[in-house]
């Protein structure tokens, strides 16, 4: 079978038209929480969009949206996809360019008149960036949620996940039933963007996915007392700020010293309590996510992390306390699916490079079930999560292309 080609033109104009639910004209950039309004508008466009190419789709319990060329249930598939949900004034790509480009797929084999062996089958996964503490619909999926855990998760701000999915018309604890025998999968592959700088330092318009970092995701706080900023000597006070500032500023040894060069911790988000400009800070409440490619050394992060902040609540006279939200380990992609993406890359004549992914993705959990791959194109100036994310359009075609003519390897 000679090579295909996707339609560019069709894939950029779901792109954009997707952009348009969430997006913010002040800050630029596009907003779809899990489990918010504009999230569950998305997931309402994505099944318009399969039926009106004549495909069949639906919305799992979990909340996923699930489509293929047709509605009879087959018996086993080869899956693609990502997911629709974003950060706070996020970019156009992130997860979305995997899902569309999986729809584009299904466009493709319909206008060649091409019947896979395997039916293809596209997933846009639920509340994959972690509001409510790791990848909720692919984790539904595979059968790793809990009803304790539906019931009681909540997102940084204290929402209740359990309140969200009812505003959206789902059942909580329907998630449940959301799960699918494992041998329901023949393999899986994700196109997504790179989120960092190498792709486009090298010049590279594909990246070949050999692992994914895990990651964990606390929320720290440090409880001391506040107080009159003018009449509390800088000597006797416990000053929660202060506190955060000295582990900020161990960040770089413990990584040194316990970590690797693919190490990363990232304080993100800071509520300082009382927040007044002449009120000694009593309490400050942070987020702490630990990254790395191999689980022990994840470990020994969180370990060190644990005893630097021990300590210095004993220096500054604090209290400290952190709640764990979640903890996704490290997860190797298969040796097969790895060969085969970067064969159908070289025979396309594209440059390629083997890569670690540093962000977690959908695939880590599918490759706990199936054989599982990436395919990375690249982030201009190694930007995502913001309003300038941006990749070219000649390298998103050229990531479809590499995922159309991957996943026709597989499932004819």
């Amino acid at each position: 079978m000679s090579t295909l080609s996707i339609n560019l033109e069709r894939l950029k104009a779901d792109l954009l038209s997707l952009f348009e639910i969430g997006y913010d004209k002040e800050t630029k950039g596009v907003t779809r929480l899990g489990f918010t309004e504009k999230d569950n508008l998305a997931r309402k466009w994505l099944c318009e969009r399969f039926e009106h190419e004549g495909f069949w789709a639906e919305i799992d319990p979990a909340g996923n949206v699930v489509g293929r060329r047709d509605k009879a249930r087959p018996h086993q598939v080869v899956a693609t996809g990502s997911h629709i949900d974003t950060v706070i004034s996020g970019g156009m790509f992130d997860g979305t360019l995997g899902v569309l480009a999986g729809l584009e797929v299904l466009r493709v084999l319909r206008d060649n008149d091409i019947t896979l062996s395997t039916p293809l089958e596209v997933y846009a996964f639920a509340e994959e960036e972690g509001r409510f503490g790791g990848m909720m619909g692919v984790q539904a999926l595979i059968g790793e949620l809990t009803p304790d855990w539906l019931m009681t998760a909540k997102d940084v701000n204290g929402v209740m996940l359990k309140d969200e999915m009812a505003s959206c018309g789902l059942d909580p604890m329907g998630a449940l039933e959301a799960r699918v025998d494992p041998g329901y999968f023949k393999s899986y592959i994700e196109l997504h963007i790179e989120q960092g700088p190498v792709l486009d330092t090298l010049k590279k318009p594909i990246g070949v996915v050999e692992s994914i970092s895990g990651v964990y995701k606390w929320i720290v706080r440090l409880i001391g007392k506040s107080n009159h900023a003018g009449t509390a000597p800088m000597n006797m006070r416990s000053d929660a700020f202060m506190g955060l500032a000295n582990f900020a500023n161990e960040i770089p040894r413990i990584i040194a010293e316990e970590g690797s060069e693919k190490s990363r911790l990232t304080v993100g988000k800071v509520d300082l309590k009382p927040g007044h400009a002449h009120t000694v800070p009593g309490e400050v409440e942070f987020t702490l996510v630990g990254r790395d490619v191999d689980g022990e050394v994840m470990r020994s992060l969180a370990d060190s992390c644990r005893k630097v902040l021990s300590a210095i609540a004993r220096k500054h006279n604090l209290m400290f306390e952190f709640e764990q939200m979640s903890w996704l380990e490290p997860q190797p992609m298969s040796d097969d699916i790895i060969s085969l993406i970067a064969a159908q890359t070289k025979a396309l004549g594209y440059p390629y490079e083997h890569m670690p992914s540093g962000a977690g993705h959908d695939a880590q959990h599918m490759a706990k079930v199936t054989d599982a791959g990436m395919i990375f194109v690249p982030s201009i100036n190694g930007i995502s999560h913001a309003p300038d994310e941006w990749t070219h359009w000649q390298d998103i075609e050229k990531g479809a292309n590499v995922l159309l003519n991957s996943l026709v390897k597989l499932a004819r």
